[in-house]
């Protein structure tokens, strides 16, 4: 069986499929995506739509990303957060037209049912940000850090890698898990347009949502599978590029 975990969509179908096409996935494989699945190009409701059904398929696990979170509350409520709207809601809104209202709650219902995180039977972590608490996951006090947190990934990236666990001044948080897999910061913002990794921290977001690619990694071999650029996947569209 492989594990492939999968990072950040945002609304780039194409992508998705390029990258499982890639993949040639076998019904033994078990697939983790890392959230945000929505926001950024014009496919999102057409993203949650494929992944329900690739989901009676392929044994997945889908985690909540903070994107996610918003849309989830836009379906719930129909209220619309301004801050979501300028980061990627307008264009996940419109993808909804056609949608039916049964459509939209059965959307509802695959929001709700996705967990923080997901610990595998090998004790690897996997969640769409990061978290505080130097004692793991289930003792994290606030919900929001899941998928919010940024400060696990730039704590791993300044560490010494020939820093042993032994060490004092290792940080704790890192003990708990042989390996902690996150999306939601894209390695583009380093300057890398693959996944990166720092210490025992895999961070798999290579900036779909902007001009960067999508991508998989095989986490027991490590090897990487990317789509093409988004852009030139949706060259009428700007995702959610600054210019």
């Amino acid at each position: 069986m492989r594990e492939i975990a999968i990072g950040d969509i945002h609304g780039g179908l194409k992508a998705l499929i390029q990258v499982l096409n890639q993949l040639e996935i076998k019904d033994e494989d078990k697939l983790i995506f890392m959230g945000d699945y929505v926001d950024g190009w014009s496919e999102s409701a057409q993203v949650i739509q494929f992944l329900i059904e690739l989901s009676q398929k392929i044994n997945c696990v889908f985690i909540k990303g903070n994107h996610d979170v918003w849309c989830e509350d836009w379906l719930k409520t129909g209220d619309v957060n301004m801050t979501w709207y300028m980061h990627g809601g307008k264009e996940t809104i419109e993808s909804y037209q056609g949608f039916s209202d049964d459509d939209k709650k059965k959307h509802l219902d695959f929001f709700e049912a996705m967990p923080l995180y997901h610990l595998d039977d090998e004790n690897r972590l996997f969640l769409h940000a990061g978290f505080t608490s130097m004692h793991g996951v289930k003792k994290e006090v606030y919900e929001k850090t899941f998928y919010f947190d940024r400060t696990l990934w730039e704590m791993a990236l300044t560490m010494n890698k020939e820093l042993s666990e032994d060490s004092l001044i290792y940080p704790n948080r890192l003990k708990h898990y042989k390996e902690i897999y996150i999306g939601h910061t894209p390695t583009t913002n380093f300057g890398y347009d693959t996944p990166m990794n720092a210490v025992n921290v895999w961070n798999i977001d290579t900036g779909a949502a902007f001009k960067g690619k999508l991508s998989a990694v095989d986490i027991n071999t490590k090897a990487v599978f990317q789509s093409d650029n988004l852009p030139g996947l949706y060259p009428n569209e700007k995702g959610r590029n600054k210019n």
